[in-house]
């Protein structure tokens, strides 16, 4: 048993530049994505706690990272994204999503806009191939395209002591790149570095992309730089809670092929603007005017139960009314959390639905995230 886990790491599972700093720190170590990622070392509940509180690392570097260069730059990434990248000022990233030709949505990304006919995508570690594919399929203006996954390193600090932490370590007035901004800049004697205030948490920090080859340097520095403040590494279990209790969907959880951007409550990032004729443009301009047959709501737990994925959804008669797609224990507020798809008469806050746990319906309300400030 033991030689077929070492040999299907070694043989099949993609590493991080991090990945034997993590076997080193202890860290329980699992497949996601096709990578050998940690999934917690102290414990998801202390991991957790660590980044509300204080700062954490995450490393990052699973993800995809997509260039888009040349004249039809911006023309192709409206084309194959919700929102009106038109919109973006160089120096600032903007959350979007690909929305497929039926209306669903093939990934949610970041989008930054790095030079005046250059951008950068990043996406879902689960979807870089599939993201690629689909970008290759759609690139009929000619955009040049690089796919950049392989060369790019990313580290997420996050948490209230994130900008003290690496403050230490670089020249750039980090107190001025606003949320969703960045710059480029010296960052732990490496240059290029890109610093950005973005992260899946709700907790405030930054993301840094630098070439893997200095990925020892900046680890190391990062952890030196906030020893003080009892900085700690963070695995992927705390990445979930923490982004579930900021109210953040996951793909392949609240997201997927079959939702759509309105049903998942982005409205916000599906711009019906002149000049943004993304793919599924009419379908989901039909669905906003004709209403959505399903929305995604957040819900606590009333009855003592815990929601999980799958899970059915039900009135007070007992007939389905839609499913779970994510659901924990908040570390913070100690209470039983959600998301969730019920049809939209459901979907007000402070309706009563109810959970099917083991055959038993137990109550729910439906609340507005985030559920951290509850």
């Amino acid at each position: 048993m033991h030689r077929k886990k070492f040999i299907n790491q070694l043989f099949y599972m993609k590493k991080t530049p991090f990945t034997e700093i993590h076997y080193a720190l202890g860290a329980k170590m699992h497949e996601f994505a096709g990578y050998d990622m940690p999934i917690e070392y102290s414990g998801i509940i202390e991991e957790h706690n660590t980044v509300v509180q204080g700062v954490g690392v995450f490393d990052v570097s699973h993800m995809g990272e997509f260039w888009v260069k040349g004249k039809n730059a911006l023309a192709f990434v409206q084309k194959v994204t919700s929102n009106d990248v038109a919109a973006i000022p160089v120096g600032k990233a903007q959350y979007n999503c690909f929305p497929n030709e039926q209306g669903g949505i093939v990934d949610d990304l970041l989008v930054y806009h790095y030079e005046p006919d250059k951008y950068m995508l990043v996406v879902n570690a689960s979807n870089i191939e599939k993201d690629w594919n689909w970008c290759v399929k759609n690139n009929t203006v000619g955009a040049d395209l690089e796919n950049a996954s392989d060369n790019i390193a990313q580290l997420a600090i996050q948490g209230p002591l994130a900008l003290r932490t690496l403050q230490k370590l670089t020249d750039v007035d980090l107190s001025q790149i606003p949320y969703y901004a960045f710059t480029t800049g010296r960052f732990a004697g490496v240059e290029q570095v890109i610093i950005s205030n973005t992260g899946y948490t709700g907790c405030g920090g930054f993301e840094l992309y630098f070439y893997p080859q200095y990925a020892q340097k900046i680890w190391d520095a990062i952890f030196a730089a906030g020893a003080e403040y009892g900085i700690k590494p963070i695995g992927l279990g705390a990445r979930d809670t923490l982004r579930l209790e900021a109210g953040f969907p996951l793909y392949g959880n609240e997201l997927d092929d079959t939702t759509s951007p309105l049903q998942a409550g982005l409205g916000w990032i599906t711009k019906f603007v002149e000049g943004n004729d993304f793919v599924a443009r009419p379908l989901l301009e039909a669905e906003k005017a004709e209403g959505v047959s399903r929305k995604l709501v957040g819900f606590e737990m009333i009855g003592k139960g815990i929601a999980r994925h799958a899970y059915e959804i039900v009135n007070d008669k007992g007939e389905i009314i839609g499913n779970v797609t994510s659901g924990s224990i908040s570390p913070l507020t100690k209470k039983a959390i959600g998301f969730g798809y019920v049809k939209p008469e459901y979907a007000p806050v402070g309706s009563t639905i109810f959970i099917r746990i083991r055959n038993k319906d137990i109550e729910a309300a439906v609340v507005k995230p985030p559920f951290r400030n509850k």
